[in-house]
């Protein structure tokens, strides 16, 4: 009776964990987006200077460079729980700093400090990206199972994702002259309402902490790292490829079909707000990737996953290069209708392009199963790893950048495909792990923390 009680509270525990990771995979893409709709803000402040308006943006993913590997080395130290404690607590700090941005007139003062709070705010959702990913495919018990967590996590981070540019706007409004971070000021004390809360469900929460040593038992040595293992290695690199195409293909999109000079796609009517439309599909369908993955990822293997989308991404992608710009389709009424009433069209292969978004919903999860498994204790230090790795994002889409600035937008997505053949390639062969005799300790105790 004993032994089943215990089973009955450890599943409950499990249970109560799984759905406060959930809940805070939903507020990384929910502080991550309130980003970019914010910089319109700051971009309009400064006459429409559209890079300046990005720099927030651009300072979170930086965080991550700086953070990624002392977020791994705080869940080696301190566990799960503190380290996500932790990330409410800096969470709330880089809101604030925020909200004090839009307190003074202005300008490049009151710019820096925004953009530290952004910076701060980086520091807190790498933290809980870090939390997050490893003690979800822990709780799955790795494999399939744990892959179906990761993916009904993203599924909830993409919800949240689409949906807080949509709070931002409806308290944004137009924007004019007089509009300051003050105008998204409930929104950010709000999140800040938010993160207290969290933390403190996540205080009374119990979290499995595998990486902490036992009563009694002393804390293992670690005789190697995760670059011992070469399926994780490989993995590292897929991910830092993952989120740069992630970000990558609908940015470039974006810039070529808001583009009205000979180079872009020669939309008519109000470029930039079709160009909005038809990218916004693209998010909305990695929602629907990631939902329609964690319902079949406990029969369907990761593997066969990421090979599936890989390759039907490089299809996609080859399709919409060599499709001609004067290919055009219409764009359905509900996406965008001007003013008037007048409809749009843009190139086919626009629309091939965000088909990609159902190919790369299930990558980060997929590439994150893989490459950890069978690491047992040193999965901490990967996540880490991983972590620094979302740099990436910022990185190639801007060798990308480059690249349609000089041979045109469309044949940029050559670097794409090459991206793609990549994770093809660690989905076939890479993500085998041929170090399986590195021994790892906690194994044993990992079971029975999650029995």
């Amino acid at each position: 009776m004993s032994s089943k009680s215990n089973t009955a509270t450890n599943t409950n525990g499990n249970v109560v964990a799984i759905i406060a990771m959930f809940f805070m995979f939903a507020m990384i893409s929910f502080v991550t987006n309130l980003a970019a709709p914010i910089g319109t803000i700051w971009g309009n402040t400064f006459q429409g200077n559209s890079f300046l308006g990005m720099l927030g943006n651009m300072m979170n993913f930086l965080a991550y460079l700086f953070m990624g590997i002392p977020a791994g080395n705080l869940l080696v130290k301190i566990g799960y729980k503190k380290t996500a404690l932790w990330a409410m607590g800096v969470g709330i700090v880089g809101l604030f700093v925020q909200w004090l941005s839009g307190l003074g007139e202005a300008g490049i003062g009151m710019f820096i400090v925004y953009l530290i709070g952004a910076f701060i705010c980086g520091f807190c959702v790498c933290m809980l990206n870090t939390v997050v990913n490893p003690m979800l495919n822990l709780l799955g018990g790795g494999g399939n199972k744990g892959n179906q967590l990761l993916q009904a996590g993203g599924a909830l981070n993409s919800l949240s994702g689409t949906l807080t540019p949509f709070f931002v706007g409806a308290l944004i409004g137009a924007l004019t002259p007089s509009t300051t971070i003050a105008n998204v000021s409930p929104l950010l004390w709000i999140a800040m309402g938010v993160f207290a809360f969290a933390f403190v469900v996540i205080y009374f929460v119990t979290i499995p902490e595998p990486n902490l040593a036992k009563k009694g038992h002393a804390k293992p040595k670690y005789e190697h790292s995760p670059w011992s293992f070469r399926h994780t290695t490989l993995g590292v690199i897929g991910i830092f490829i993952y989120v740069g195409i992630e970000i990558g293909i609908p940015g470039t999109l974006n810039f070529y079909l808001a583009d009205q000079g000979e180079n872009g796609a020669g939309v008519i009517g109000d470029a930039s707000t079709i160009a909005g439309a038809i990218v916004a599909i693209y998010w909305f369908l990695m929602l629907v990737g990631r939902t329609l993955s964690s319902a079949i990822s406990g029969k369907v293997s990761t593997r066969a996953q990421l090979i599936s989308v890989s390759g039907m991404a490089i299809i996609l992608v080859i399709a919409a290069i060599l499709t001609p710009k004067d290919s055009l389709i219409g764009v359905p009424g509900f996406i965008y209708t001007g003013a008037m009433g007048e409809l749009a069209s843009v190139p086919v292969s626009a629309f091939l392009l965000i088909l990609c978004g159902l190919c790369t919903s299930v990558m980060w999860g997929g590439i994150f199963n893989l490459a950890v498994e069978g690491l047992g204790k040193y999965t901490a230090q990967a996540s880490g790893i991983f972590m620094m790795m979302v740099v990436g994002g910022g990185v190639i889409p801007l060798v990308q950048q480059l690249f349609a600035n000089s041979v045109g937008y469309m044949p940029s997505y050559w670097l794409i495909v090459a991206c793609l053949g990549y994770l093809f390639i660690y989905g076939i062969w890479g993500c085998i792990n041929v170090n399986k005799d590195i021994p790892v300790a906690l194994e044993d105790e990992l079971k029975e923390e999650l029995v």
